[in-house]
């Protein structure tokens, strides 16, 4: 079963982060994600590097993944 710590750690194995956070129910999950790689990117450029971070597991074992994706000064901020 997926837990919100291996999709946390796979995250964070393949995309540079200050801050990951994922709750879920190892189906469904939510990820506040703050990095600095975000900066210039929109939306969906966002979500896209955390998918390619996630790889495989994304068609394979987490079925819902919903993110907010924020630079550290987006996170500063309050998102």
């Amino acid at each position: 079963m997926v837990t919100p710590e291996s999709v946390k750690s796979g995250i964070e194995k393949g995309l540079a982060c200050e801050r990951v956070e994922v709750i879920g129910d190892g189906q469904h999950f939510q990820a506040t994600i703050v990095s600095a790689a975000f900066a210039g990117k929109t939306r969906v450029q966002r979500h896209q590097l955390v998918y390619r971070a996630l790889g495989d597991r994304m068609r394979e074992e987490i079925h819902a993944l919903s993110m907010q994706t924020l630079t550290p000064e987006e996170a500063k901020q309050g998102g």
